[in-house]
């Protein structure tokens, strides 16, 4: 393997990742993938796709470094929603630098299009990220390489640019022609992979992010169960809308939390979180929720039991109606 070009690749698992991995495996480079794990994109594609394309795959977990380099305070700022795309894809080769260099490989790569997306993959963008990553001269990007200036990598006859290509644009029906010559049969239909492009989990992270004292692994995974809202600047409500949503809630919940449910029908867990011991009035509004989403008589009172694990009480109320929710939604 000494005399093999080696290359590591930000590897999602979509088509546009794999087939930059074809483009390269042609050429008889060795690549490794690359998959970065934290509460807003996860790597069951990468692995998907390593499967199918023989590939080594790291996988590596990155919470805690995200939220502090990335997610706080973004240089390029934020897309539509709460997604730093240019910082987000230059931490990643940063790290994936790290490991290039740990490793003795010779260039990173990624499957990014020149102008995919409008805001990220635009031609300022794509410098940036090279800039900002700390490894300008190791990235080359297969799929619109003819389109970009010629990398270091191509120079010197690591990588013939001849064989690379030269996509621009949001169509994907290029890339599906380029699947079939290349022999790839079986590849995921474009999705948002990545939470922080979906304006419903943005709005609750921003939530959060504004009334939290920090951000905890057990936090964001919350923002992707049931139903949520901002009672007062203190107390947040969390509703599980069906039996694996309570479950997980339950699983997530913190000491100190208060956890109410409907006594004798079947209903929903709803949990109180509050930055002190919650109010009166919080109790009884996540309540009167856990009533409005049981299968109580409608508009019925019911006894609700609540618990924030050294208290227990029961309380009776009836349910919420539909304005008082809609107001506090998040």
């Amino acid at each position: 393997m000494s005399n093999t070009i080696q290359a590591i690749g930000l590897f999602s698992g979509g088509l546009d990742s794999m087939l930059s991995v074809r483009l390269l495996q042609q050429q008889g480079i060795h690549v490794t993938g690359m998959v970065f794990v934290t509460p807003f994109f996860g790597p069951e594609a990468a692995l998907r796709a390593r499967d199918r394309l023989e590939i080594p795959l790291v996988t590596e977990e990155i919470t805690q470094s995200y939220l502090e380099r990335v997610l706080a305070s973004p240089r390029y700022g934020y897309g539509r929603n709460m997604n730093p795309c240019i910082d987000c894809h230059a931490f990643m080769f940063h790290l994936a630098g790290k490991r290039m260099e740990a490793e003795g490989a010779h260039f990173l790569f990624s499957g990014e299009v020149l102008g995919q997306r409008p805001f990220s993959q635009n031609r300022a963008a794509l410098n940036a990220v090279a800039t900002l990553s700390g490894y300008p001269d190791f990235i080359l990007r297969p799929l619109s390489a003819k389109r970009l200036p010629e990398t270091r990598m191509e120079r010197v006859g690591q990588v013939d640019r001849s064989r690379l290509l030269d996509l621009q644009g949001r169509s994907r029906k290029p890339q599906m022609a380029w699947a079939e010559t290349l022999g790839l049969t079986s590849y995921p239909s474009p999705a948002g992979g990545c939470l922080l492009t979906q304006t419903d989990f943005s709005r609750r992270l921003r939530d959060l992010i504004r009334h939290g004292p920090g951000l905890e692994l057990r936090d964001l995974e919350m923002l992707k169960v049931g139903r949520h809202l901002r009672y007062d600047p203190d107390a947040k409500i969390v509703v599980g809308r069906r039996e694996r949503e309570n479950n997980r809630l339950e699983e997530l919940c913190r000491p100190g939390d208060v956890r109410l449910q409907v006594e004798g029908v079947p209903g929903p867990t709803v949990v109180l979180r509050s930055s002190g011991d919650p109010t009166r009035e919080a109790l009884v509004f996540a309540a009167r929720l856990a009533v409005r989403y049981s299968d109580a008589a409608p508009g019925a009172e019911a006894d609700v039991s609540h618990d924030d694990g050294r208290r227990q009480g029961v309380v009776r109320v009836p349910p919420c109606d539909e304005e008082e929710i809609r107001k506090r939604m998040i």
